[in-house]
């Protein structure tokens, strides 16, 4: 039995094997309960009383990084105790198997190391959530995902780096001052990119609107529906998806409509010019009866005009923030209301009859 323990092959023994392949075997069948067990201890360890999410919320969020995390880690290091075949030891492209197989292990544990990193960052974004929805701030909901996304996209970064220098055994110093020059390179080629993403900067910090707000920059008016990195989506009255860049946001004048107070409706009345002074009147009082709505806050009519065709009636009222169905039932009300009074009163509007005579020819004579 201690033969075969001991007899060699690739230039190791077979107990050798069998402990390493032994350990791995057992990682696996115990990855699930390893991964909850570290992690519940990371969570009691970095807990705070203010926090609100319960283990099993962090469990569930690290446990299949950390299952992928532990199986490798392992198994690099099991690996790592045997003897790489000589048999093995061949160049492919004067870069040997072995730096080959080294470097890919390398990196393959630097993307499983970013992995777990990113979900450590989904789990603080988690608890910034929490308390951003405690706040009336609809901001801050969108600050916790655009910073979520943005330590997300540095972390790539990061790993990419990392690789470059554990995987090719490269300086990344030389690497960076390289990437600085392309950095500004890029920038004066993608100076309209950079823009909207200062832009984005501003929309967030200034917060001259939320997600949810009807707003209107040049001639497009729509809702808010997600804020980016580059642009601003908006969904119009007509169903379509519109986006915009952030630096139109920012630099265009945009009226955000949800801010406004009041909804406003004016009325033009061209009024015939037979009609008399004192129907005018009776026509103004009328109408400012028919305004003295519960839902209008303020109005105003008078007789703005006295044109060669007609007297023009001006009419402006102001309602409290009620929804748009209503509000235009509320106009459609107002108006009926008026024609009715305009009827009672036999007032006629500017060019509404028209008389047609025909001369014959006898009285031409």
């Amino acid at each position: 039995m201690n033969d075969l323990l001991a007899y060699e092959f690739l230039n190791n023994s077979i107990q050798a094997y069998l402990v390493c392949f032994g350990t791995i075997m057992l990682v696996i069948l115990l990855k699930k309960y390893l991964s909850r067990t570290i992690s519940r201890l990371l969570f009691k360890i970095i807990r705070h009383r203010s926090w609100k999410i319960d283990q099993k919320s962090f469990v569930e969020l690290l446990l299949k990084p950390m299952q992928v995390f532990l199986i490798v880690t392992i198994t690099m290091i099991a690996l790592d105790k045997l003897n790489f075949p000589r048999s093995l030891d061949f160049e492919v492209y004067h870069i040997s198997f072995r730096t080959i197989v080294d470097s890919v292990g390398k990196g393959i544990f630097v993307i499983i190391f970013i992995w777990l990193l990113r979900r450590i960052i989904d789990f603080i974004a988690m608890l910034m959530e929490q308390k951003a929805n405690l706040t009336p701030d609809v901001a801050d909901n969108q600050m916790v995902v655009f910073f979520k996304d943005f330590f997300k996209a540095i972390l790539v970064i990061v790993g990419i780096l990392l690789v470059i220098r554990f995987s090719f055994n490269k300086d990344i110093t030389t690497y960076l001052a390289g990437l600085s020059i392309v950095a500004g390179a890029l920038a004066l080629a993608a100076r309209e990119s950079l823009e909207n993403l200062i832009a984005s900067f501003i929309i967030f910090f200034d917060k001259p609107f939320h997600v949810g707000d009807m707003v209107k920059v040049q001639a497009i008016t729509g809702t808010v529906e997600k804020i980016g990195l580059r642009s601003t989506r908006l969904r119009t009255d007509q169903k379509t998806f519109v986006t915009v860049p952030n630096k139109q946001m920012v630099d265009s004048i945009m009226d955000n409509l949800t801010l406004r107070t009041q909804r406003r409706a004016d009325l033009k009345l061209e009024i015939s010019l037979q009609t008399s002074s004192v129907k005018l009147d009776h026509v103004i009082g009328g109408i400012k009866n028919i305004l003295s709505h519960p839902a209008i806050e303020t109005y105003v009519t008078f007789l703005s005009d006295i044109t060669a065709t007609a007297f023009v009636i001006h009419i402006e009222y102001y309602t409290v923030m009620i929804p748009i169905g209503d509000f235009n039932q509320l106009k459609q009300t107002v108006n009926l209301e008026i024609l009715r009074l305009l009827e009672g009163l036999n007032v006629e509007f500017a060019g509404e009859r028209k008389e047609v005579m025909i001369v014959g020819q006898e009285s031409l004579r």
